[in-house]
């Protein structure tokens, strides 16, 4: 799933280890826009994020995955970011490619005229 959303929080970094080693984990609050905007705590694992993308007041292209589990009869959900991008900026390309102009055919060296084939419409 993707949203786009404003920073509005950041909430502070948590540390660890587990069975896999050391993990990091960043959750910040973004706020969607509209009528009627939501807020959406969203954890981001690792290093998902650069320094200079979760500023405060950015507007983020977050790609995320929703899961839930349960625990004594509790059900719990998260929402993490496995992408996380300033909104409107593709890391992929920065400009757009165009064809090469080879690609296209020369135009031709004399004028093309109908004005023959007027009689030969069947209408």
């Amino acid at each position: 799933m993707e949203l786009t959303a404003r920073l509005i929080q950041l909430l502070p970094i948590q540390t660890g280890t587990g069975r896999n080693g050391e993990w990091k984990k960043q959750d910040i609050i973004v706020e969607t826009d509209g009528q009627y905007p939501k807020k959406v705590c969203i954890s981001i694992w690792g290093d998902k994020a650069s320094p200079s993308v979760l500023q405060v007041g950015n507007i983020l292209s977050i790609s995320f995955d929703v899961e839930s589990r349960e625990y004594n009869g509790r059900w719990y959900t998260d929402v993490k970011a496995w992408k996380v991008d300033m909104a409107g900026v593709n890391s992929a390309s920065q400009a757009p490619s165009f064809p090469d102009a080879a690609a296209f055919p020369p135009p031709p060296a004399e004028p093309v005229s109908f004005e023959s084939d007027k009689d030969d419409l069947p209408f």
